[in-house]
């Protein structure tokens, strides 16, 4: 019986060390998983801003030979609407940037909370171990079958016969 109870207890205690162990190890996976996105995030965005500024080289091309064309020099109007067209250009440019940035930041920190948890769980499963196991070695206690110090657990009779020397049946 004792050793029945000393196993399902150490099942017990095991089986929430190992709860608590894969918890931990599927939030450092989600964690992971959400850094990549942010890499992603990251590459894209790269990619985006490239695509954008060829764009806008390919516009301000354009509108040099557009205005070189119709004979109409660069200077004055002409030199203020590219200017003003490569500002907003970098307006553009820079809004890719920022939304990026946010993107990745909350990827970053999903994968700081995925870890957070990660961690909670596993110092959860070391309590509910140590919970098992002390319900499990409580449970062993009988006080029927406890040895008392101090005390006899002879009957007066017995106890006066041994100190008084009597050696037959009592």
């Amino acid at each position: 019986m004792c050793t029945l109870a000393l196993l399902g207890t150490a099942i017990s205690v095991g089986g929430a060390l190992m709860q608590g162990a894969q918890q931990q190890q599927l939030a450092n996976y989600q964690a992971k998983a959400y850094e990549q996105q942010a890499q992603a995030e990251a590459q894209s965005a790269a990619f985006e801003q490239r695509q954008e500024r060829r764009k806008q080289d390919l516009l301000e091309a354009q509108a040099r030979a557009q205005a070189g064309a119709s004979g109409v020099g660069i200077a004055g109007s002409p030199t203020e609407v590219l200017a003003a067209n490569a500002r907003q250009g970098q307006v553009d440019l820079d809004a890719i940037q920022y939304g990026s940035k946010i993107r990745q930041n909350n990827l970053n920190t999903q994968a700081a909370i995925s870890r957070f948890q990660g961690k909670q769980a596993m110092t959860t499963s070391i309590f509910k171990a140590g919970g098992s196991l002390i319900d499990g070695l409580s449970g062993l206690y009988d006080p029927a079958k406890s040895v008392t110090f101090g005390g006899s657990s002879l009957s007066p009779r017995a106890s006066r016969a041994i100190i008084g020397g009597y050696t037959g049946l009592y």
